[in-house]
């Protein structure tokens, strides 16, 4: 279900992209819904520059954001499937193997995760 981004997705995205404009899409032009998407999307450069941007966030940011993604409110749909792979191997690392299998599930799963 599309959302309303709030204070801390935006700060978020503030982090991870310091060249962040706002919240319209420049394709769509309508508003951002998720905040991993536009930052695969229209901030980074490769894979490797979109882990280099999850890096500048924090323990709390990254928590956040999965619970997102866990609870269906975060979308995975348009992040490029290598970028997801980078990501899936970042949440590894930093929160372990479970909360990154659990994404990954959400995002095979064609219905989503839990609403």
């Amino acid at each position: 279900m599309p959302r309303v981004l709030n204070e801390w997705d935006i700060t978020i995205l503030k982090k991870s992209a310091p060249e962040y404009l706002g919240l319209v899409c420049a394709g769509s032009g309508g508003p951002y819904r998720s905040v991993l998407p536009p930052l695969a999307n229209h901030y980074t450069a490769d894979p490797a520059d979109f882990r280099r941007r999850l890096e500048r966030l924090n323990g709390n940011d990254l928590q956040y954001i999965v619970g997102l993604i866990l609870d269906g409110s975060e979308s995975l749909g348009c992040v490029p499937p290598e970028y997801l792979e980078f990501f899936l191997i970042f949440i590894e690392e930093r929160l372990g193997r479970d909360i990154a299998l659990s994404i990954l599930q959400c995002y095979e799963n064609e219905d989503g995760c839990a609403r």
